[in-house]
């Protein structure tokens, strides 16, 4: 099956389709990690988004019924340099072609990913279309980009449409639900939490009714600009319950704080990113997934905690006076020797 990617800039990379037919449109981004693509097409944070694997051979695991990181995938769009036919793992349920068909994903591989990464690195992340039904480029291109015009609510999309309970016997946490992944939620039960997931346009007094312990603002995809509404729910809550932010929940609450976010040119999103905790002296190799980051401390009363080795961004602050606490990465992904998911035993401990 013949298909092609186009990237708003003209460029283009022909290769072959697995997975759904049909044509996709995202912002194409490229993620170094070497495994855990199951978890990465199952999670929210990459809605909207075209994703491109470094690693060259993706599949020789297959896929399995336990490390889905939502109930669906999300991922617009699959690249890959090789993909593996026959996966071979006693945790293996489903073949990789066959994965991507029953979950209506339409992949592209074959071609040179290395390339692609080094045109991203160099121009920024940017919006491309996949099609395995057209191999004109100037008619791809021309609808391309007409339809990355069109705005679209990506944590509306992925977002719980209802209130949610799992009963625990410790502290009532509420979840603010901006696209929580399942890793999440099982460390939290995992302290014996009991949990009310809340809907994004959720309102103050809907998460107060169930009188939470702590408030958890979870990952999400998109610019955390984009939600005015959350930000002004988290500026009610400030000082009322114990908050802490992850990846796009970190960055909500720095603008909450009265901080500012800007866009990286082509993000932070692998398993590999070293993080260096100034409290602690040591440095974390930490799992990632985002394209916007805090330009700044919102005020003195935001202490730094930690900053990525790469590039010195910001990845951790804590609030000096309300008991809020950031991180811009996952805590709960085991990324590398030095895990960092002690971050939910210092929100326990806030609590």
């Amino acid at each position: 099956m013949k298909s092609v990617l186009v990237l708003e800039d003209g460029t283009y990379f022909p290769g072959t389709g697995f997975g759904a037919k049909g044509e996709v449109i995202g912002e194409v981004v490229f993620n170094t990690s070497m495994t855990g693509y199951q978890e990465i097409i199952t999670d929210p944070s990459y809605k909207g988004q075209i994703v491109t694997m470094t690693y060259p051979l993706i599949g020789n695991y297959g896929f399995n019924t336990e490390d889905n990181e939502s109930p669906k995938t999300h991922v617009e769009g699959f690249i890959v340099k090789e993909l593996c036919d026959h996966p071979n793992n006693w945790r293996c349920s489903i073949g990789t072609d066959e994965y991507f068909r029953i979950n209506n994903i339409v992949g592209l591989k074959g071609i040179d990913t290395r390339a692609l990464t080094q045109h991203l690195r160099d121009h920024g992340s940017m919006f491309g279309i996949i099609s395995t039904e057209c191999g004109n480029v100037d008619v791809l291109l021309d609808k391309l980009r007409s339809e990355m015009q069109k705005p679209r609510d990506l944590v509306a999309e992925v977002t719980a449409k209802e209130p949610i309970h799992i009963n625990g016997n410790g502290k009532k946490v509420a979840v603010l639900d901006l696209g929580v992944k399942n890793s999440i939620i099982r460390f939290l039960e995992k302290h014996g939490c009991d949990i009310h997931i809340f809907p994004a346009s959720s309102a103050y007094e809907d998460i107060m009714a169930v009188n939470p312990d702590g408030l958890l603002v979870s990952n999400g995809p998109g610019n955390p600009e984009a939600l005015t509404e959350q930000k002004q729910l988290l500026q009610k809550l400030l000082g009322k319950i114990p908050m802490l932010g992850i990846a796009l929940g970190h960055q909500l609450l720095g603008l909450a704080l009265g901080g500012t976010v800007y866009k990286l040119k082509y993000g932070h999103h692998g398993a590999n990113h070293p993080v260096r905790d100034f409290t602690t002296g040591r440095c974390y190799i930490t799992s990632q997934s985002h394209n916007y980051v805090l330009a700044n401390t919102p005020d003195d009363d935001t202490e730094v905690i930690q900053i990525n080795v790469n590039d010195n961004t910001i990845e951790g602050f804590r609030h000096k006076k309300f008991p809020v606490l950031g991180v811009q990465y996952f805590p709960e992904v085991t990324a590398g020797p030095d895990d960092s998911s002690y971050i939910f035993d210092d929100f326990i401990k806030m609590i």
